[in-house]
């Protein structure tokens, strides 16, 4: 994409630090990269992108984000094939997606020139930092909050749109043990849990923290109001199989659409997997888990792509899954990861070539 129709001022740093990380060795998201895009909106509308050294944000402490929690994010990617080309994986999903949470936040919307063109001029930028390492890549982390001040309880007049970006490794290792949450809310009705908002990660924590603390390492949701359907996988949509046939709910104002979620259902309609999309309750999960027609359990969203389940507990009990050699979470990851590391063809047209 040419990046010259906004002219988009650039700063770089005057020593990268790029020499002082391991790239065999990276955790997720704890190493940054030598920049990072910044836009500010200010009087009504938004001031060019430009794009700076990675540094500290200051602000206000009457800045609206900390008072009120006007806070937006997205999660991406950027890859790198053997021939050292550096793509993206539906960056425009990504991009209408973040605008959809501005609108419910009462957030002002970011024009969609300026986060595509934006982003690419930071990934040539930074084209170094994007890892080739196998199961890594360059995290990326669009996001926007409120820096107008005031204690007054109304909508911020100032936002902040930043890119920063995290050269990371593999997200999830191991064996995953779930624990069906019968107490806790993720979202309702009616509220904003389709946005991906900083605060319904927030109150993800502490129900999460309880889980881990009887030996589980995350949570499954359910529904607010009976908490008989299952309805995410901590911080990720989820998909069940049982028999051969792959389900997941339906999204909803409590659950957000994921971008690999669509991808998974689109790449198992391909592949001719059995899908359907509806309500899947607590009790046909233990049901099937007591017949044995529960094969797989998942979770699916950026950062791990796929994250395999493999126990879940529910009332005192733990309900082991099977273990299997062609399963469709390992299939379904190898055809998305296919896919955004350009190692076979794309006929979703998803990857997008900086």
């Amino acid at each position: 994409m040419n990046n010259t129709a906004l002219k988009i001022q650039v700063e770089k740093i005057k020593v990268s630090k790029i020499d002082q990380v391991d790239f065999d060795n990276l955790s997720f998201g704890s190493v940054f990269s030598d920049h990072m895009l910044v836009c500010d909106y200010k009087n009504g509308s938004w001031e060019a992108p430009k794009i700076v050294p990675y540094q500290p944000i200051s602000l206000d402490p009457s800045a609206k984000i900390f008072h009120y929690g006007q806070s937006i994010f997205e999660g991406m990617k950027a890859y790198k094939d053997e021939n050292d080309e550096i793509f993206l994986f539906r960056p425009l999903d990504n991009c209408r997606r973040l605008n959809i949470s501005a609108k419910r936040m009462a957030m002002p919307e970011l024009p969609e020139e300026f986060f595509m063109e934006g982003l690419t001029a930071l990934l040539e930028l930074d084209k170094d930092w994007i890892p080739r390492n196998a199961g890594s890549s360059l995290y990326i982390r669009p996001f926007m909050f409120a820096s107008g001040t005031g204690f007054h309880a109304s909508p911020a007049n100032q936002y902040k749109f930043i890119i920063a970006t995290a050269p990371s490794g593999s997200y999830f290792a191991g064996k995953v043990k779930v624990l069906i949450e019968e107490k806790y809310s993720r979202s309702a009705n009616g509220g904003v849990g389709y946005a991906k908002a900083g605060g319904n990660y927030a109150g993800q924590f502490y129900p999460t923290q309880l889980a881990v603390e009887k030996g589980y390492n995350q949570v499954i949701w359910t529904d607010d109001n009976t908490h008989e359907n299952i309805e995410e996988a901590g911080a990720m949509n989820i998909f069940v199989r049982i028999g051969d046939t792959l389900i997941t709910g339906p999204t909803s104002d409590r659950i957000l659409d994921g971008i690999t979620r669509k991808s998974i259902l689109e790449i198992a309609k391909d592949e001719g997997i059995a899908t359907e999309v509806r309500k899947i309750t607590v009790s046909e999960l233990v049901e099937a888990a007591k017949k044995g027609t529960l094969k797989e359990m998942f979770g699916a969203g950026t950062a791990a792509v796929v994250s395999p389940i493999a126990t879940f507990g529910y009332r005192d009990t733990d309900y082991d899954l099977p273990e299997l050699e062609n399963s469709y979470a390992s299939r379904l990851k190898k055809r998305i990861t296919d896919i955004q590391y350009n190692r076979a063809e794309d006929p979703f047209g998803w990857r997008f070539k900086v």
